[in-house]
């Protein structure tokens, strides 16, 4: 074994202390309050069981919502039915599909009326374990608020599913309500509900978003043991990410169980929750970002929040293209790119200026010098974040691809 190659071992062994305890400071955290471990209890007779290895904590469960696998399997099939939505065409798995570990694989998905959402849809692996949902919306914390925004439009900049008035809702409830196998499955997970309500719908489909945990990739095989589970070119991969190596500093944001700087879990003495700009738009020259999309800044209104969105985790990233929270960069080739230079440059057009100049960026992204070799290892190493039997468990899958009720 090479001492390259010894290295690069040992960089694994580190990162699996980082994931279990769940968090690696990084010079800009900003540590959120903590949302007591009490609400996670030990799994009891009826109780979810994620089947995790000890060394993976589970995530943080609600006390008003605790998990169940009746609860998981309603929430599946809410999740894959179209009549959650206005036009009867749209349910969460169109824009959160299974083979791309529950991202769009589009730039920019399109809601009911054809509109195209301005932010990609993020990966909804390991959801239960973000701190933070949406690219920058630092009030939702958890999966039970986010859901109301695509389903009744609260908070979104388009439209959705198109539940947004009393009489749409109304009629998807009574569809709902219509179906023999959801009145089942309604006297399983919520067996004091008398009929079906929003309050059901939201805290099962949460479940089901809560029970997508991927955590089976080539790196988890790897450090439990199996030393055939990674490339050689895959390991120096790991050496480059987690040593500053030639500028590479993926690592500060990229960490933990989740390969977020967004992260919680029953073990996290906190919540970390980090809004980072990475040198994407310099419109004018200013900082700003296009109109409509400046990340934080539409929340706090300060000048230094533009372009400041939540870390996307890079489990798999292979599958999870196109890239940034508006999709703008296609390959993981082009994310490295950009990395490289330290910022994008936009040479001409509306949105023209240059990233790397911008005022807002963050201070530590000052450019990568890797050659072709470690571009190749780096994209090994993410490949090797890929869990593959995730992108086709059963589990997760639509329950009745058949009927023309469920799907995509």
């Amino acid at each position: 074994m090479t001492h390259r190659l010894l290295s690069a071992v040992l960089a694994v062994v580190c990162l699996a202390a980082a994931m279990v305890a769940g968090c690696a400071p990084g010079a800009d955290s900003t540590k959120g309050s903590g949302r007591g471990h009490a609400s996670s209890p030990p799994p009891g007779e009826g109780a979810y069981d994620w089947g995790l290895p000890a060394d993976i904590p589970r995530p943080v469960v609600p006390a008003e919502n605790p998990m169940t696998h009746a609860k998981v399997a309603l929430g599946r099939r809410l999740f894959y039915d179209r009549r959650l939505s206005s036009n009867g065409k749209v349910s969460c798995a169109t824009c959160h599909v299974q083979r791309f570990a529950f991202a769009s694989g589009a730039k920019n998905p399109v809601g009911v009326d054809g509109q195209p959402h301005p932010r990609n849809a993020p990966s909804l692996a390991n959801a239960g374990y973000h701190a933070r949902y949406n690219w920058a919306a630092p009030s939702l914390a958890s999966l039970e608020a986010q859901i109301r925004g695509p389903l009744f439009g609260e908070g979104a900049p388009t439209v959705e599913m198109g539940l947004t008035t009393d009489a749409v809702r109304a009629a998807a409830l009574a569809a709902l309500r219509a179906d023999d196998r959801y009145r089942a499955l309604l006297a399983e997970a919520f067996p004091e509900s008398d009929e079906l309500g929003w309050d059901e719908i939201i805290r099962a489909i949460a479940s089901f978003e809560r029970a997508l945990v991927s955590m089976n990739a080539p790196i988890d095989r790897f450090r439990r043991g199996d030393t055939s589970a990674m490339s050689y070119a895959a390991m120096r991969g790991v050496e480059i990410f987690n040593t500053d190596y030639k500028g590479a500093v993926c690592h500060h944001c990229h960490n933990g169980i989740t390969f977020t700087n967004d992260v919680t879990h029953e073990r996290a003495p906190f919540d970390e929750v980090v809004y980072t700009n990475v040198g994407l738009y310099n419109v004018g020259g200013t900082g700003a970002y296009p109109a409509g999309n400046q990340g934080l800044f539409e929340v706090t209104d300060n000048p230094a929040d533009r372009g400041k969105f939540r870390t996307p985790s890079l489990r798999n990233a292979s599958v999870t293209g196109p890239y940034m929270h508006d999709g703008s960069v296609a390959t993981l080739v082009e994310v490295i790119d950009h990395y490289q230079r330290g910022g994008r440059l936009i040479d001409e057009g509306p949105l023209a200026g240059d990233g790397r100049e911008s005022p807002n960026k963050e201070r530590g992204l000052g450019g990568m010098t890797l050659d072709d070799d470690d571009v190749r290892d780096l994209i090994a190493f993410l490949d090797a974040l890929t869990d593959h039997d995730f992108l086709t468990d059963p589990r997760f899958s639509n329950p009745e691809p058949e009927s023309p009720f469920f799907g995509e």
